[in-house]
């Protein structure tokens, strides 16, 4: 049986933890998927096994399963790396945890845009953005920046093409279908089918002029 989603927010499998998050209408978090300071932009997915954390997802963006997306860093400048130095009350009843670390933790934000797809297993390192329309192989470790429409792999991450040209990608971006109301995109389903990206374009660029 097809699952449906809900314009009301974020179809939650089992064995999920949500902390701190937001999401938007027609979203899903996959089973087991551990979600915290994030919000995720109309239709965005994560399949099972998701790890995410102070990250702002925008729409249409495809998660592949066992994704790490701001994983956080260890106190490498201190004398130990060890978290009894942050979550000391685990340790010390009469000890309060480190908040100033945790907020810099929260402050490293991780940022992807409109429909980006992040393959199986990829990791993408606090206070990177991952431009609109990219991609992100599986098994990737995103450490840097990565531009609109442009497909990255391997570790660290490199570019290996961009998807269309800048031209295009500009023109796709000015567009902006993301933003189209549930009940147009369902108009323009048949044309997103069957239409490659500048035929698409043509076509709906010319309807946006009238």
């Amino acid at each position: 049986m097809t699952r449906q989603l809900s314009p009301e927010g974020a179809l939650i499998h089992p064995d999920c933890t949500i902390t701190n998050s937001d999401f938007g209408s027609y979203t899903e978090v996959g089973a087991g998927s551990v979600i915290l300071n994030t919000t995720m932009g109309d239709y965005s997915y994560c399949a099972r096994g998701c790890d995410i954390a102070n990250a702002s997802i925008g729409k249409f963006t495809n998660i592949a399963a066992n994704v790490r997306i701001g994983p956080t860093d260890h106190p490498m400048d201190r004398a130990s790396l060890h978290h009894f130095l942050y979550r000391s009350d685990m340790y010390w009843p009469d000890e309060a945890p480190d908040e100033a670390f945790f907020a810099k933790r929260r402050a490293r934000r991780v940022t992807i845009g409109h429909d980006v797809w992040i393959g199986h297993g990829a990791i993408i390192r606090p206070e990177v953005t991952i431009g609109t329309g990219a991609v992100v192989g599986a098994g990737a470790v995103v450490t840097r920046d990565v531009a609109p429409y442009t497909i990255v792999v391997g570790v660290p991450a490199e570019k290996m093409r961009r998807r269309f040209s800048k031209q295009v990608a500009r023109r796709l971006v000015d567009l902006a279908w993301w933003d189209w109301d549930h009940n147009r995109l369902q108009m323009a389903l048949g044309d997103f089918r069957t239409l490659e990206a500048e035929a698409f374009l043509e076509k709906y660029e010319e309807v946006l002029l009238h």
